[in-house]
């Protein structure tokens, strides 16, 4: 199994101020889905790259926050990403830390109370 995580949704319940979270903090633009029956704003991806893509998803019955799926996105520096998310609105759980020879993490709080992980080898 090369990459195991071929898709990932954080559930949201104010898309608006969801999507401008993750904008600011990733400084990228989101795509809209046509998805039936919900509303879905995809993160960019790459057909070649490597990782997983996935979309911020506003669906009745699955609310935001309190989940046990923990994300991590590739950041260049955590410590910067997390310091987009507070001035974004959101919060920061877990300052940069260093994780050995496997780089650094932070773990930050959007708009929705979803925690978030931001990994970096810098």
């Amino acid at each position: 199994m090369n990459n195991p995580v071929g898709w990932f949704e954080i559930y949201v319940d104010d898309m608006p101020r969801a999507k401008a979270f993750y904008e600011s903090v990733f400084e990228t633009r989101l795509t809209r889905l046509d998805t039936p029956g919900l509303e879905m704003w995809a993160f960019p991806m790459q057909e070649d790259g490597t990782g997983a893509s996935g979309a911020l998803v506003n669906m009745p019955g699955f609310s935001a926050g309190a989940n046990s799926v923990l994300v991590y996105f590739h950041c260049t520096n955590c410590a910067m990403e997390a310091e987009r998310a507070v001035k974004a609105g959101g919060r920061i759980q877990k300052q940069k830390t260093a994780i050995g020879e496997y780089g650094n993490i932070a773990l930050v709080f959007d708009t929705e109370g979803n925690m978030i992980g931001l990994h970096s080898m810098q």
